[in-house]
């Protein structure tokens, strides 16, 4: 699952997300930018299509009904033009996320089971590769441990904009084990990026890849 569909899924088992609506013209863009409020990102949603970013499929920071339009426009006409075999469910709009991005992921392992994966997102994902790992399922000491062993914690405790809510990813984490236990059907899961923000806001999922035994 990829897309709408991976959003809609996680936002039905309970989790946190940016406001999400999928449009299939300007005037449905248009109208769900004006209802979750601007700035919003507009992204491709296809079920063919893993990397947005490196497609050309995302326009992020969009402040006015004129660059929604524009951007919707742009983004279909590129998709139809370079992928013309690949199916297009929509465009996403979506609210700007804000904050330090982390990933968290799941992969089983064929000898040990679900292995749950935390780290920073972002430039520090390829720069750093700075990610810790636990066997599911993991209490709360592994959630703080998994944060904790991170080579740039700093940046998680330290903040320029004041202190990050780090309670709210220890509970995340927490909600993310839990739930790979209640669906062995899910094989791997890959939510990048999560934006966590200042103390008290929580954390919210922008993007999300799962795959599914059928």
């Amino acid at each position: 699952m990829l897309g709408i569909n991976a959003l809609t899924f996680l936002e039905k088992e309970g989790f946190p997300l940016l406001k999400s609506y999928l449009a299939q013209n300007e005037k449905e863009a248009a109208s769900r930018s004006l209802e979750i409020g601007y700035p919003v990102t507009l992204k491709i949603s296809s079920p063919d299509m893993i990397h947005k970013t490196e497609a050309g499929g995302i326009r992020v920071s969009l402040k006015d009904e004129i660059e929604v339009r524009h951007a919707f426009r742009e983004l279909v006409d590129s998709f139809s033009s370079s992928y013309p075999e690949k199916w297009l469910d929509g465009i996403i709009v979506q609210k700007q996320g804000s904050g330090i991005e982390v990933i968290v992921g799941m992969l089983k392992d064929l000898q040990f089971g679900p292995v749950l994966m935390f780290g920073l997102g972002g430039v520090f994902v390829e720069a750093m590769k700075d990610v810790s790992f636990r066997l599911i399922p993991i209490n709360a000491s592994d959630a703080k441990d998994m944060m904790e062993e991170l080579k740039g914690y700093d940046i998680l405790r330290r903040s320029r904009s004041g202190p990050i809510d780090l309670p709210a990813i220890e509970d995340f984490l927490l909600q993310f084990s839990r739930f790979i236990v209640l669906h062995p059907e899910v094989k791997e899961i890959d939510i990048n990026p999560l934006f966590i923000s200042s103390l008290g806001s929580g954390v919210q999922i922008c993007d999300a890849r799962i795959k599914v035994v059928k």
